[in-house]
Parts: C-alpha cells; structure tokens; sequence
C-alpha cells in the first residue's frame, strides 16, 4: 500500500465515519456517555477499497444500555446475539451489529468460547483473529486505533496473528479455517509462523462443531477466488480432518490429463465453474455454492475406482457413482441441508453424462433423458460439464465446446417445442386406472412408467396414441 494509497484509504474511512448512519450512532452513544468504534471488517475494506457491505461497532455499553441507545434510531432491533454481547439493528435501511467489548475465555475442552466482557477497545482488539482485522475507528473522533500492527500488515498483504499464533489458534481452532478464507477473499499470503502453528495445530480443528467447520467451508467457497485457501488448508493438513477427500485426490494420476493429478484438476473446474456461474445469462446474484461444491467433488470418486490396466494406462469405471455417494456421505457429516446434498450429489452422478454426446450423436430420445434426468439441476450441470474441459489441447477443448454447444441449442429447440422441463406422459395415474380398469397399486406405477418411456422416445404423441400403446402394453402384460 503505498502512501497514496493509504491516504485514500483514510479519506474513505473518514466519508464512512460522516455516513448518516454512523454519524447517528456516534452521536447517540456519545451523548449517553459510552465509548463507540467501527472494527474490523468495515475499516479493513475502507483502508483497501473495498465494497463496505457490513457495519460493525463495538462499545464499552453492555447489552442492555445497547438497546436503550438503539431503539430509538432503529426501525428494528433483534437481540439474538445478547448472550454474546451483540445486539443488531435497522438503521436509515442499513442493518448494523454492535457488540460489548470482548475478552473471551475458553473452556478447555470444547474451546467454545465463553463470553467475558472487556472493558478496553484495545482490549478488545488484541484478542481478534488478524491484525488486519483488529483495527477500529474511534467514533466521534475518527482517530484510527491498531494496536496489533494491522495497518502495515495491511500494506505488506500479510495475514498474520495479534498473539502469538499458538496462542490464537489453541484459543480458538476455528481461526485457522478462517486464515485460508480471508486468504481467498483478500488474496494475502499467510505469515510463515502463523501456516506452521496451524499444521502443528491442525488436529484441534476436531474439536470445532460440524456445523462451524461447514459454515467456514461455505465462506471459502463463496469467494472469488477459493483455490489459495483449499490449498491452504491441504498444505496444513485440517483438510485430512474436515475434507478429506479433497487432499486424496493429489494421491490419483489423471488418466485423461497426465500432466496434472486430480487435485489440480478439480480445483482448475471449480476456478472455471465460477468464471461459467458468472458469465452466463442465468446467474445468480450471489455465489452458487450447489455449483462450487460438485465442481470440487466432482472426482472424489476417482481414488476408490483407480484400477492399472496394460500399456500405463488408468481407468475410473464409475467414478461418477461411487463420487456421487461419498459426496452425499461427506456432505451429511458436514450438515448441510439436504436440498444441497441431493443437488451436489446429484450433479457428480451426472457430470459424465455428456462425454457420451462427442462418441456419437444423441437422438431427440437421448436429449429428452438428458434434461429429464437432471431435472432443477440442468443449468447447473451445462456449467460443471464445461468446466470439466481442463485439457491443454486447444483442438481438443474447442471440439468439447462446439459439442455442447450443439447439446445446448437441441435443449432449447427441444424446450421450446416440447416443454420439456414439465415432460410427463399424456395420461396421469387417474386416467391410467380408468381406461384399464385397475385399483391404485403397482400395476399403475408400472403403466405410468411405460408411458413416460413412450414419450421420452418419441415426443408428444397425444391421448389418443398414448391410449391404444397403454392397452397394447397392458395385454402383454396379461
């Protein structure tokens, strides 16, 4: 950062000091007599030029007199944090979070934090995960408090510990999972003591709650840019613990990419499936982690199906079905929703399916059970399966685009004139049972089956056809 460039950084702190939201908070804390200051992250993105997309205060006010000072500038108020000291509120249509001083206390054994108030912002500050997130803007006043050295850690891009790294970590593990995050998301390198504190450490990530590892693990996967964090995180070995299908997959030569293991390959598909979720029409307005999370899976399978045949050659027959399970399994332990699950798993079952469309070309059939068998999931699967393309054959990967494009334009058509994304037989169970003259059971799933099949083969034949080729299916039945 150069002198220009923090001086900038200053500016940017001072407009967002003026801000009217801010500028009311200060005022109404300072006139109720208690100490108030912008932390964390809110001045580290000011001081780097960054989107300001979160106000955090921190106060000498316990949660109580919070309250009392908030309410009568919020339009809404929530104390589900109180027992941490936090209380959040709506403000001028921004939503703040304030929170008491801190000087937490661990219990040893789980190392959950157990919540002491501080009675010092620098107090406060010391006991932070980073340097660079341990500075704060003293409000009226402006001035800029960094005890730990976090404005020239700032400028060296540089993630480093306020206490001595062991000390932080062993206090609380989860920080080390944060380390690769905030790697990702500012594109720091990690301070060479602090990277060799977490690999001592990294066993004690097992005493982190599932749901608090997934939580970091979806933070790593929503930036921009995930892959120095995951490497991060095999490097130090808390993948082995809380991922560890990722860091098997460097142990897997790449039959189709010799050069490069399935490692560098999965995270080069996730690198793509992220540059694919942005620029399509379609994207969502915030990260697709369904995407990330088939898109670093997506070969899990690999190391379990890895067999050497003749000549060097090395083969992954189902891969995709044993990876589908163990993503399913993975993500379970992980606690994820199982909306996710299904769709991840659901994803690294398919993500081969297209490979079969440049051996030979797929008829209006073979399409239809294409899209009926990725369901919801079919936008998401036109971008894990060009992602998948990592090939350095430039004739190679402009055949596999030109292909799907081809794939692409037939769904549409086929959309377009089908309605495909609704496809189902002409006759629905009720009809089914009337015109064979059957009670609910599984003669009907059956028949509803075999008209489903008719109209994935042929398209739209209508009621009439679908009737006579139900009757004559049914007679062979008998």
């Amino acid at each position: 950062m150069t002198m220009h460039a923090l001086a900038e950084g200053l500016a940017r702190l001072d407009s967002l000091a003026r801000s009217t939201t801010v500028a009311r908070l200060a005022e109404a804390f300072a006139v109720g007599g208690e100490e108030l200051a912008l932390v964390g992250g809110p001045v580290r993105d000011a001081l780097l030029g960054r989107d300001v997309t979160d106000l955090d205060f921190t106060t000498s006010a316990r949660p109580d007199r919070i309250l009392e000072l908030v309410k009568p500038l919020a339009t809404a108020h929530w104390d589900i944090g109180r027992e941490f000291g936090t209380i959040a509120a709506r403000i001028d249509g921004e939503t703040v979070e304030i929170t008491t001083y801190r000087a937490d206390l661990y219990d040893g054994v789980t190392r959950k934090p157990v919540v002491a108030f501080g009675d010092s912002l620098d107090g406060d500050l010391v006991r932070r995960d980073f340097t660079v997130n341990a500075m704060a803007l003293r409000l009226p006043s402006g001035a800029l408090v960094d005890p730990t050295g976090g404005l020239v850690d700032l400028e060296a891009q540089r993630l480093r510990t306020p206490a001595e790294p062991e000390v932080s970590f062993g206090d609380d593990p989860l920080r080390m999972m944060r380390m690769a995050r905030f790697a990702s998301q500012l594109g720091f390198r990690v301070d060479p003591d602090t990277a060799a504190a977490a690999h001592e450490l990294a066993e004690s990530i097992t005493r982190i709650s599932a749901e608090r590892v997934r939580d970091e693990l979806q933070k790593l996967l929503a930036t921009d840019a995930p892959r120095q964090g995951l490497d991060l995180l095999v490097d130090t070995g808390i993948a082995e613990l809380v991922l560890p299908e990722l860091p098997a997959l460097s142990l897997t030569s790449d039959a189709a990419h010799r050069h490069k293991d399935v490692y560098a390959h999965s995270l080069t598909v996730l690198d793509q499936a992220i540059a694919l979720e942005r620029s399509r029409a379609s994207a969502p307005p915030s990260p697709d982690l369904v995407v990330r999370w088939a898109a670093l899976l997506h070969d899990i399978g690999k190391p379990a199906t890895r067999r050497f045949e003749g000549a060097g050659a090395v083969t992954f027959h189902h891969h995709d079905v044993v990876g589908a399970k163990l993503a399913r399994k993975r993500l379970k332990a992980l606690r994820l929703d199982n909306d996710t699950i299904a769709a991840v798993s659901r994803l690294v079952e398919l993500h081969l399916r297209f490979f079969g469309y440049t051996e030979g070309g797929w008829t209006d059939s073979a399409v239809r059970r294409y899209v009926r068998d990725a369901g919801d999931q079919l936008e998401r699967l036109h971008i894990l399966t060009r992602a998948d393309v990592t090939t350095q054959n430039k004739r190679k990967a402009e055949r596999l685009a030109f292909a799907y494009d081809d794939l692409e334009q037939r769904i549409a058509e086929l959309l377009e004139r089908e309605e495909l994304e609704s496809v189902r037989p002409e006759l629905d169970g009720e009809q089914i049972m009337a015109i064979l003259g059957i009670r609910p059971g599984p003669a009907v799933g059956r028949a509803y089956k075999h008209l489903l099949e008719v109209r994935l083969d042929e398209g739209p034949i209508g009621a009439e056809v679908a009737e006579q080729r139900l009757r004559a299916w049914w007679a062979e039945q008998a």
